[in-house]
């Protein structure tokens, strides 16, 4: 599936106060905790629990959470398909990011083991 501009900025625009409580209920409808969750988000972003928290109170879009974010080195050791897009092909680097993000938490809530999510082992 081809990513469009379109969905490049409507991916940039929105926000991930929006976005985090669908991640919190789709890893503890698996079983999961919000602190596993927000260890995922770290090892991505390298944000803490108070800036998570943070970025939420002031409703950041995805496009400025991520110019804070120091991206984790290895993030691009994710891939696959999340929502129908193969992360190595996407070619905006925002929307990537937030697909890195958005497979992460589906890997969490699959029950995949977290040193496999932070893909160091």
């Amino acid at each position: 599936m081809k990513v469009t501009p379109e969905h490049n900025e409507r991916i940039a625009k929105m926000t991930f106060a929006s976005v985090y409580p669908h991640y919190i209920a789709k890893v503890e409808k698996k079983g999961r905790t919000k602190e596993e969750l927000h260890q995922v988000i770290e090892w991505l972003t390298g944000f803490d629990d108070q800036k998570l928290q943070d970025l939420i109170d002031k409703k950041v879009t995805f496009e400025t959470f991520f110019s804070q974010a120091k991206l984790n080195p290895n993030a691009t050791l994710i891939t696959g398909v999340i929502c129908g897009y193969r992360i190595e092909e996407i070619e905006n680097p925002l929307t990537r990011q937030t697909r890195y993000l958005d497979k992460l938490v589906d890997e969490l809530a699959r029950g995949r083991k977290i040193d496999k999510i932070l893909r160091t082992g």
